[in-house]
This record gives C-alpha cells, structure tokens and sequence, in this order.
C-alpha cells in the first residue's frame, strides 16, 4: 500500500502539543470493530473462542448494518459488526459480506472534543464530525458524533475514528456482556514508522511492527485465558 508522506505528515496537520502528551494506542481504544458476514454466526465464533456471549447492540439506520457487543473492560468494549438483512442497502465503509471468518476491521479512539480534533485535522480529507445513533433492544436511542479521516491509512483500519459519546449515552461497555479485558493492541504495517507518525500526529504513541499487509492484533483476556484476535 502506498501512503503519501506529505498527506500524513506534512503541513504541521495533526500536531500534538508535546510527545508526553502522546496517548498509548491500548488506553486511546474506545472500541474495536470485528467485521462478520453474518451477525448470529459471528456472536457464536466468539463465544467459542473468549467463553463470552456477546449481547445483542442494535441496527444502524442507513449504514445497512447490525451489531453485538462485549465488554472489554475500563470502557472499552469490542463491537461485532455485520449486515442487517432488514435493510435494504449496506453503506459501511468495509464490505463485510464475503468474509469467511470474522475479523478485525478498524478502531475508534475516543475523545472529549471531538469539534478540536477536526480543527487539528485542516487540510486533511475528513468527514464530519457528523452525528450518529442506534436504537438499543430496550427502545432507547444511543447517541454520538464521529469524525472519519479519508485516507489509505484509516481505510486500512491503522488510524482510528474518533468518537464523541452525547453526555448522557451510557458507555456501551457498562451494558454489554461482561467477563473479557483488553490487555495488549498492536499494529501492522509494511512502513512501520510511516504508521508510528502518522498516529503520532493524532495524538497516539502505538506499538507497530512490520507485516507484509496493514492490520491490527488485539490480545484479550478471557474466561478461557489470553486470545488474539486480528
């Protein structure tokens, strides 16, 4: 995959204050998004893997798209992600449709001014902060704003969305199915330090290592001990 320099690094977008004040990928981790063909299919390989059931979410109007959610812990939680056969279109960014296994297809990382982050990002390709919402199986409305850079780097799952919870949404993790725990994230890239910066310049120090394809490796603990997804 071929990034460019000065689109990710050049121009001062995405300057941080200072490297102290750079955020470790594992604790900037609002959620992780394991993409499935099918929702029911998906919610049971997990189970078999983490001992966990993963609790019905809800749909996703217009994105064509459903969800279940595990909670990962310090309010972070992982989200499984497929088509929702009651919508007619499918919007979302990663077609999932033809996946074999579930696996993972990005991250959101979360924030409190999700409005500065934006203004940071000028001269970047970004869409939003735009508001977003899903009806929860209780009948309530979960809502938050999200902003998605429009780069290769983020269509491959490396840099993360950022997500902005409205003050009176109940974190996904405190309601989801608890008994899991995020304890390591680590990323893959074929230009490791092109992935470091470009990260960096967001805010976020994270552990990259050299594969042959971008992608991300999420270690969890489980009632059935330490797994990897990816």
């Amino acid at each position: 995959m071929s990034v460019s320099r000065r689109g990710l690094l050049g121009g001062g977008v995405w300057m941080v204050t200072a490297m102290q004040n750079l955020t470790a990928a594992r604790d900037a981790v609002d959620h992780l998004l394991l993409g499935a063909a099918d929702l029911d299919s998906a919610v049971a390989w997990v189970e078999s893997l983490t001992g966990v059931r993963a609790a019905a979410g809800g749909s996703h109007p217009g994105m064509g798209t459903r969800n279940a959610l595990l909670s990962l812990g310090r309010r972070q939680y992982l989200e499984i992600i497929a088509p929702d056969p009651a919508q007619a279109k499918y919007n979302f960014h990663v077609d999932v449709r033809a996946f074999k296994e579930p696996k993972l297809v990005g991250w959101a990382a979360v924030t409190r001014d999700i409005a500065g982050v934006a203004e940071r990002a000028q001269g970047e390709r970004v869409m939003g902060p735009r508001d977003g919402s899903r009806v929860r199986p209780d009948g309530k409305t979960l809502r938050w704003k999200t902003l998605v850079f429009m780069n290769p780097m983020a269509q491959s799952g490396v840099v993360p969305f950022f997500i902005e919870w409205a003050g009176d949404a109940v974190h996904p993790s405190e309601d989801s199915t608890k008994g899991c725990e995020l304890q390591s994230f680590e990323i893959v890239h074929p230009e490791p330090e092109l992935a470091r910066a470009a990260l960096e310049k967001l805010g976020i120090r994270a552990a990259v290592r050299q594969g042959k394809e971008a992608g991300l490796v999420a270690g969890i603990s489980t009632p059935k001990g330490k797994v990897e997804l990816r």
